[in-house]
C-alpha cells in the first residue's frame, strides 16, 4: 500500500481530505502546524509541528512514498511572512523528501499565480505566469522548485494549480473557478495514483461552463472533474458581487485588486 503524507491538514481542504481519503484505501499521515491535530478517528496517524523544522519534516516523511504538500500561507500577507512559509519550508520538504527517498510530492500552487489575466480569454495549462501578489509569486517559485528536484533530483511533482475549493460556489466569481469536494478527491486520488508524471502542472477546478481555463481536465493523470459551478448559477446571479470592479476585470479578483497602482499613478505616465 501506497503511504501518504498530507501536510496542512488543519486547513479547510486539509479536513476534508484527512476525511475522505483514508475512504479510499488511502494510508495516510497528516500534520498540522504547531498545534496537536485532534484524531477524527481510532489510530489516525497525526502528528504537528514547525517544517522548517527538518526534524519535524523527518518525522511527516519517514516511509513515506508521496506527499501532498498543503501546507503555507494561503493568502496575501507580507513578504517576509510569506518567504518563510512558503519558500524557506517548502525548501526543507524537498530536502527531506531526498533524505527519505520521497518519490512525488504534490504541492497546492495557487490560480494567483496567473491572477492578472483578464478574465475575457481563457487560458491554457501552458500559459505565462502573471502573479496578483507576493502569495502568487511564491506559487511560481514553487512550481520552479518542483521542476527542478525532477530534473536534478528524480522526486515527481504535480503542481495543483488550485482555484476556489469548497463544498459548493458561494459568489459571482466561484462560477468560473469553483473546484468542488467530489472533484478534488477524484484529483487526489489521480495525483496519487498517477504512474510516470515527471514534472506536471494540473489545473485544480471542476467542470464549470465559465472557467478561466481550457481544458479542465488532465488526461495524462486521468483527472476528468464531474462538478459544475453552472448547477448553482441562478442562485448566485442573486447576490451582489463581493469583488470590487478591478478585481471582478481579473482572474485572481480580490487579489489583483490589492495594493493596485492606477495607470495615472505609474512611472513615466502624466
Amino acid at each position: 500500500m501506497i503511504k501518504v503524507a498530507l501536510s496542512g491538514a488543519s486547513g479547510n481542504m486539509g479536513r476534508m481530505l484527512r476525511t475522505e481519503l483514508p475512504r479510499h484505501g488511502v494510508d495516510l499521515r497528516s500534520a498540522g502546524g504547531t498545534k496537536a491535530l485532534e484524531p477524527l478517528h481510532p489510530g489516525e496517524d497525526v502528528m504537528h509541528g514547525d517544517l522548517r523544522d527538518p526534524a519535524v519534516v523527518d518525522r511527516l516523511l519517514d516511509g513515506v512514498d508521496v506527499l501532498i504538500h498543503m501546507a503555507g500561507t494561503s493568502v496575501e500577507r507580507p513578504l517576509p511572512e510569506i518567504i518563510e512559509n512558503n519558500l524557506v519550508a517548502l525548501h526543507q520538504v524537498y530536502e527531506g523528501a531526498r533524505r527519505h527517498g520521497v518519490r512525488r510530492v504534490v504541492t497546492a500552487s495557487s490560480n494567483h499565480a496567473f491572477g492578472m489575466y483578464p478574465v475575457d480569454r481563457p487560458i491554457d495549462i501552458g500559459a505565462p505566469y502573471r502573479p496578483d501578489g507576493f502569495y502568487g509569486v511564491s506559487k511560481v517559485w514553487g512550481e520552479a522548485m518542483a521542476q527542478m528536484y525532477w530534473d536534478k533530483h528524480g522526486i515527481e511533482g504535480i503542481a495543483l494549480r488550485i482555484w476556489s475549493c469548497g463544498a459548493r460556489p458561494t459568489e459571482f466569481r466561484h462560477l468560473a473557478t469553483w473546484l468542488g469536494h467530489e472533484d478534488t478527491v477524484q484529483l487526489m486520488l489521480c495525483c496519487i495514483r498517477a504512474q510516470d508524471v515527471g514534472f506536471l502542472p494540473v489545473w485544480g477546478i471542476s467542470n464549470n461552463t465559465r472557467s478561466y481555463v481550457q481544458p479542465v481536465a488532465c488526461e495524462r493523470i486521468g483527472y476528468r472533474p464531474v462538478q459544475n459551478a453552472e448547477d448553482f448559477a441562478a442562485e448566485i446571479l442573486k447576490l451582489k458581487n463581493p469583488i470590487d470592479a478591478l478585481g471582478q476585470k481579473h482572474m485572481g479578483g480580490s487579489f489583483a485588486s490589492a495594493d493596485y497602482t492606477p495607470p495615472e499613478g505609474r512611472p513615466g505616465r502624466p
